[in-house]
């Protein structure tokens, strides 16, 4: 039997799809919604995957120093080109993607980013085995691992 936990983040950040076809490769945001799925062979001695606070504490307080109220740019955007220049850009909050911001990659991401930061904040019997992330309400991705690995 697998047992996961799941917690719920949300989040406002700005972003633009590069050489989108469409009008989401002009600047524009979004209030981001992210299922965290958590899994460990076994539960803890009260009976849990781990606290839905830590996943709160851990990966949320990473997302707020990160993405929330941020642009989240691809590194090769020429946007992110003028940021790194100083162009009048550089006074705002940037992150850069190793891969253009689709809801797709940024759930990949995060799914990558959650488990090494439990791992750093001493949980390493928990892995994030998925991510759901939810651009709009309409709108998700999800990302996930064939198989648990710990």
């Amino acid at each position: 039997m697998i047992v996961t936990c799941d917690r719920r983040i949300q989040w406002c950040s700005g972003h633009r799809v590069h050489q989108h076809e469409s009008k989401c490769r002009n600047l524009h945001g979004h209030n981001y919604v992210a299922l965290i799925h958590a899994h460990a062979e076994g539960l803890d001695s009260i009976g849990r995957v781990i606290d839905f606070g830590v996943l709160k504490t851990v990966v949320g307080a990473w997302i707020d120093e990160n993405w929330d109220h941020g642009f989240i740019l691809w590194e090769e955007d020429p946007l992110a080109k003028l940021w790194e220049m100083g162009h009048a850009l550089a006074s705002h909050k940037f992150f850069l993607l190793r891969e253009n911001p689709t809801a797709e990659n940024m759930a990949k991401y995060l799914l990558e980013k959650s488990s090494e930061l439990l791992v750093e904040a001493g949980h390493p019997e928990v892995v994030v085995v998925r991510i759901d992330l939810w651009e709009t309400e309409n709108c998700r991705a999800v990302a996930e691992y064939g198989e648990v690995q710990l």
